[in-house]
């Protein structure tokens, strides 16, 4: 099946070039922002944020007047990223230390909390600890002992301004304080939820530094290539995955959670059978913990299991990833909730996830781990293998769902992985600038300027901050929203103009409630033409010739753009389009039909009355009515027969929750 995202970068080198101080291009920017008390860094997975915080934590150490930096990751694993560092043989002034008794992500619980405590009170400056253990501590000591001392939280998406939230609750307390700085770091700020991460109020008091996924990728040295593609499979995936699965890649292949619709509810056996479609198992290194596979053509494989429960076997795995030296050491890696955020294997080349992931952080994460620059590796793949809606089936509800996640993410990831474009406006036919330029783009640089006529440009901070830090985690927002989605299915019935101009300016009014009208409308046409350039796009890439931009299958001269025909491009149409043409045209009449269901306006007894009728015409005519017939009658024995679908649907799942 073809990649619904395929993008090819400069392989300009600038990601990874370190400057007089041995900071790559992402660490400088973080670091240009050191002053800050509060820093919101978001950039992606091999960026560097690891040693960015190393540098900004020394600094405030140094010359800042803090008296200690606290470290917080979500899990152990993650804990090895900031060991200690030698810094200074590259040009810092110092080195990153942290002493072992103070790195409490090693194996154990026992009294993490005391030694939190203990390290508050002593003379110690940097410690490395759990989301688990902050919390704990925070609850047990409060925020004043964290008085000009530095949190920095790894893999922030973790908070939420949720109630709920206790990560997030320490955050907002230490705000409140107003004596602690806080550094947060994330691979994407958006959670894929709808809940927000910081509330409003709190996120205006954060410096944004922002890295995009393409100026990252665009500047390595060795990896050329990202492949982004949907698998569909009928039946069970453990049938369908050797379709897929390359074990001349070095892989990493994420099953299902137990509780997923794809999974087997038998984690065990679905490793054996994958260990057997790669090849004949020979044995297990106790020493290493990696099963040796003999594939058909003769290669011993080495295979790291991270579905194991056992905490002594999987902690001997761990230890072993955590100390590959060269490419030979693993071949493939198969995990279930493990090796997604922060873990780093330099050689992964395919990243083959198991059914759908609803939080587009998650799919991002995961990308992550394939999208390490390393030598020998030109090209990195995520193929996400997912079961095909069954038509027959009259509960399709779930599966639509899920449908519309897959649509939503591919989609997504263009605006992540695809070159930024700069909007202005174009003042008359003279003034293009930019856009006169738009015919020879330099796909190596990170930004386009593109002239609109009749474009509104920012008129305030909070807009220009909004667009500058957030478009791509408000993008996100709106391709997940329930409304632009069912509109994504249905074209013919809502017009791109409703999308643009009624349901994208309500996700912007819900995510930012502090925006004015006229903020809102700012942001909005940015976002739709942010979305509309790249949804028209060719793997991310504009198709460009003699001052023509081709977008939704017409050529227009681009000094004849203006917002209006923008905002009569649906770009999650265009989205919908590729997807469908997976799936034939019976499990299409399904998903139109279940989401046709949720707008029905009918009541109980009018679906009752006119059920008769809808047997009669299935009698006389050899098929249900159609819910895009010409005949108005014809189109409500239709509406009613998927109002009655629907409710038996609702009443199937409320019996199995029973």
């Amino acid at each position: 099946m073809p990649d619904f995202v395929h993008v090819t970068y400069g392989q300009t080198g600038a990601s990874q070039k370190q400057d007089s101080m041995g900071m790559r291009a992402m660490q400088s920017r973080a670091y240009s922002e050191r002053g800050s008390q509060y820093l919101l860094v978001k950039a992606p997975p091999a960026s560097g944020k690891s040693r960015a915080l190393m540098f900004i934590g020394l600094d405030k150490l140094e010359h800042q007047g803090i008296r200690k930096v606290i470290v917080a990751v979500p899990e152990r694993s993650i804990g090895a990223s900031f060991k200690p560092t030698n810094l200074s043989k590259d040009g810092f002034f110092r080195d990153w230390e942290v002493e072992d008794q103070w790195n409490l992500c090693t194996p154990g619980d026992e009294g993490k909390v005391g030694k939190f405590q203990a390290f508050m009170d002593g003379d110690a400056q940097t410690m490395i600890c759990t989301h688990a253990t902050l919390r704990f501590a925070y609850d047990k000591i409060g925020p004043a002992p964290f008085a000009n001392c530095l949190l920095a939280v790894d893999e922030f998406h973790h908070a939420s301004a949720d109630a709920d939230s206790r990560l997030g609750e320490v955050v907002r307390g230490l705000m409140a304080d107003g004596r602690a700085h806080i550094v947060a770091m994330t691979g994407s700020y958006f959670r894929g939820d709808s809940i927000p991460v910081l509330r409003p109020e709190d996120e205006e008091k954060f410096t944004r530094v922002s890295y995009t996924y393409y100026e990252q990728l665009n500047g390595y040295t060795y990896l050329k290539s990202l492949g982004i593609g949907y698998h569909f499979y009928h039946g069970r995936y453990l049938d369908a995955i050797v379709e897929v699965l390359d074990p001349s890649k070095k892989t990493i292949i994420h099953i299902p959670s137990v509780n997923a619709a794809e999974s087997t509810k038998e984690k065990y056996v679905e490793v054996d059978r994958i260990l057997d479609h790669l090849g004949e198992v020979i044995d297990t290194d106790q020493k290493t913990g990696l099963h040796k596979v003999r594939h058909k053509s003769g290669k011993l494989l080495q295979v790291a299991d991270l579905v194991e429960d056992d905490a002594k076997t999987r902690d001997r795995v761990m230890e072993t990833l955590r100390n590959i030296s060269n490419a030979d050491d693993v071949d493939i890696i198969i995990a279930l909730g493990m090796a997604k955020e922060g873990f780093d294997w330099t050689y992964c080349e395919h990243a083959l996830t198991v059914g759908y992931r609803g939080s587009l952080t998650e799919i991002i994460q995961i990308i992550g781990r394939a999208t390490r620059d390393s030598p020998g590796k030109s090209h990195a793949q995520f193929t996400n293998l997912i079961a095909e809606p069954d038509a027959s089936a009259d509960n399709v509800a779930d599966a639509v769902n899920n449908m519309l996640k897959a649509i939503a993410a591919s989609l997504l990831m263009e605006q992540v992985l695809a070159p930024n474009f700069k909007f202005k406006t174009r003042a008359s036919d003279d003034n293009i600038d930019g856009a006169a330029k738009i015919v020879d783009i330099d796909y190596t640089q990170s930004e386009t300027t593109v002239a609109i006529k009749g474009f509104v440009e920012p008129s305030t901070a909070r807009v220009r901050q909004i667009l500058e830090s957030d478009l791509v985690d408000l993008t996100a927002s709106v391709m997940q929203d329930d409304r632009v989605l069912r509109a994504a299915m249905n074209p013919e019935e809502i017009p791109p103009e409703v999308v643009t101009q009624v349901y994208v300016p309500k996700v912007i009014e819900t995510k930012y409630p502090d925006l004015s009208p006229q903020e809102i409308e700012e942001v909005r046409q940015h976002v739709v033409a942010n979305a509309a350039f790249k949804a028209s796009s060719n793997g991310g890439l504009p198709e460009m010739n003699n001052n023509l931009i081709k977008m939704a299958a017409k050529f227009i001269n681009v000094k004849d753009l203006d917002i209006d025909l923008i905002d009569s491009i649906n770009p999650f149409q265009l989205a919908y389009e590729i997807m469908s043409k997976s799936v034939d045209s019976e499990v299409l009449k399904r998903i139109h039909g279940a989401i046709t269901a949720k707008r029905i306006q009918m009541s109980e007894e009018e679906a009752t009355a006119l059920y008769p009728r809808i047997k009669e015409f299935k009698q006389t005519h050899g098929r249900e009515p159609s819910l895009v017939a010409q005949n108005p009658m014809e189109r409500r024995l239709a509406e009613a027969l998927e109002w009655l679908r629907n409710k038996k649907r609702e009443r199937m799942r409320s019996q199995q929750s029973a």
